[in-house]
């Protein structure tokens, strides 16, 4: 299918996410576009920027822009954005803002997979020897080693869905690869793993060491918790600008030389929501945007959460893991945000 054949994705766009907002949304916003004529807009911000944006907005683009006026006295745009994705007015959300804003407002307006206590950032690294997905990158920075297996779920589907891989091979990150080493919550999750608990088209290739993620090879998801991943790829970052320039990565976790957007997709919600490194420049803003529209067109989240649904029928099964060590319900403060 061509890009002019297919169905115009309908992304809502944070004016004031971002270190440089609402400039630089402002650029990409316009960049994106003038990329994709058949993309169709919702930037949600103050009236003023809004504006701003409308005036630079060329005549031929006008149709297949909607504002929506937020004022920032109450509302923050990411969570007006969101809403508009809950009420099906757009199709996906893309914000530099911040992440736990984003997530939050996610899961309270779009819902969580059943069982899902936290939802999780995946990035595409452009690993040496072939991309993988890393996750998560920021939004559980303290998981429990059930919050580690179902986050491997959600990986392995998303790297399906975006990489084309047709069975992923799922490594846990690690101090070491011998069995038994690294703290309690790596040793409970590793257990977990080796027992059997992915879907079928999956495996599990044990546990993996910090060099394996820019290297690449082992394994086509890393799962890690937040905190792990976001100092790991944020020293990805770091070694690459200062070895390649133009092969640095962003959030994303992809070069931007590659045409593929410096962004991360927040997995275990039920609807697109793209998040941008915080200092995006337009371009960024502009590839998440693309990002977000093709991963609203392609279904992405919807393969997603199929992987997801037979992972709980596995866990359901007679013979299967029990409940409690598969998944957990709901958390309380996220009940109390709603």
């Amino acid at each position: 299918m061509t890009r002019s054949e297919r169905r115009a994705a309908r992304i809502a766009v944070d004016l004031l996410g971002g270190d440089d907002a609402p400039a630089v949304v402002v650029d990409g916003a316009l960049l994106a576009l003038n990329a994709d004529p058949v993309l169709r807009l919702l930037p949600v911000g103050p009236r003023a920027v809004l504006d701003d944006l409308l005036a630079r907005l060329p005549a031929a683009h006008s149709d297949r822009v909607e504002p929506v006026p937020v004022e920032t006295d109450g509302t923050l745009p990411v969570h007006a954005a969101i809403r508009l994705v809950s009420a099906d007015r757009a199709d996906a959300v893309v914000s530099a803002g911040a992440t736990g804003s984003a997530v939050r407002s996610a899961v309270a307006h779009c819902g969580r997979y059943p069982g899902l206590r936290r939802p999780a950032l995946a990035v595409t690294v452009p690993a040496a020897r072939g991309p993988l997905i890393l996750l998560d990158v920021g939004a559980a920075p303290d998981p429990t080693a059930a919050d580690l297996v179902r986050h491997a779920v959600l990986g392995a589907g998303y790297a399906m869905a975006t990489l084309g891989v047709a069975r992923p091979r799922v490594g846990l990150l690690s101090i070491g690869t011998e069995p038994g080493v690294g703290d309690e919550l790596r040793r409970a999750a590793d257990r977990l793993l080796a027992a059997g608990m992915l879907p079928p088209d999956t495996e599990y290739a044990g546990l993996v060491e910090g060099y394996d993620v820019p290297v690449g090879g082992v394994a086509d998801v890393v799962v890690t918790d937040g905190f792990t991943g976001n100092v790991l790829l944020k020293g990805i970052e770091g070694a690459l600008r200062l070895g390649s320039g133009p092969g640095e990565l962003g959030v994303g976790g992809v070069p931007a030389a590659d045409g593929v957007p410096r962004a991360a997709a927040l997995l275990g919600v039920a609807a697109p929501v793209v998040v941008c490194h915080g200092a995006a420049n337009g371009s960024d803003v502009a590839s998440g945007i693309g990002f977000a529209a093709r991963m609203a067109t392609g279904h992405t989240i919807e393969r997603v959460a199929q992987m997801d649904r037979v992972f709980r029928e596995l866990t359901r099964a007679p013979g299967g893991v029990r409940g409690d060590e598969a998944t957990t319900g709901p958390a309380e403060d996220d009940r109390r945000r709603r």
